[in-house]
């Protein structure tokens, strides 16, 4: 497993080893880079420089081995050449399943930028992400981090249910994707969209090629050279990477912000 240590993010570049247990979640969706903030961790204490400390959130990076990128390589010559190019591309995940849909419920439908400073008060103001502690906040504090009202209403009667033991997120590694899917939507607040970053970016499911995904789209499109992309080239595209087709996401990605 991969994991950072004494890890420095400044402007575009991050700098640190990979043996630590605990990294500040700056950005799960897209690239660390994008933030241009400064911050480190050191002895698993996240601080982030000239505001005190806030909530450490344990991360990992995505496992995925030289199989993958065999196979990719030798199924698509483009995307093969890219790699060679970029070397092997780290994908930043939450194990934790609850703090993952958190995020992922926060991410939606808002800037890069924004999803940042949302998760960074919410670390600070609300303390532990988990659903014991959400279940407890009133949706007004939690709205005040920054979230729409709808946003904020929906993580905290996620966390009501789980904390209830109405949804058992532990039962969902037993589960196909498809029925992790269907699963996750039964949740207030829940699309198809978040349920597959949830397979991806903290189940580690290794087949994940989302539609609705505006940055692996436009990974294709600067990829292939195409001005649009619909959805059955989409769909040619995804069946070509299975059964690696999460490590042909996390290479899109990256892609995407060049």
């Amino acid at each position: 497993m991969g994991y950072a240590d004494e890890v420095f993010v400044y402007g575009n570049r991050l700098f640190g080893g990979k043996r630590a247990r605990t990294f500040v979640m700056l950005l799960l969706y897209s690239e660390i880079r994008t933030y241009g903030i400064l911050c480190c961790i050191v002895r698993g204490e996240a601080i982030k420089l000239g505001e005190g400390r806030m909530a450490t959130i344990t991360t990992k990076y995505f496992e995925y081995g030289q199989e993958a990128l065999d196979y990719l390589k030798s199924v698509d010559e483009t995307l093969g050449a890219a790699m060679e190019r970029m070397g092997r591309v780290e994908r930043v995940i939450i194990p934790d399943l609850f703090t993952a849909l958190i995020y992922a419920i926060v991410s939606q439908l808002i800037s890069v930028k924004a999803v940042h400073t949302i998760w960074e008060r919410m670390q600070i103001q609300l303390g532990d992400i988990s659903p014991a502690n959400l279940a407890v906040q009133p949706a007004d504090t939690i709205q005040r981090c920054g979230m729409t009202m709808r946003k904020a209403v929906c993580i905290q009667r996620i966390a009501g249910t789980i904390a209830h033991g109405a949804f058992r997120l532990e039962e969902l590694s037993s589960l196909t994707d498809a029925e992790v899917i269907t699963k996750l939507m039964t949740l207030d607040g829940i699309g198809r969209w978040t349920a597959e970053m949830m397979l991806i970016n903290t189940m580690e499911r290794p087949d994940i090629v989302s539609w609705g995904d505006i940055a692996i789209r436009r990974g294709m499109m600067k990829l292939y050279g195409l001005p649009a992309i619909t959805k059955k080239q989409f769909d040619e595209y995804r069946r070509r990477y299975s059964p690696f087709g999460s490590v042909a996401s996390i290479y899109l990605w990256e892609i995407s912000f060049e």
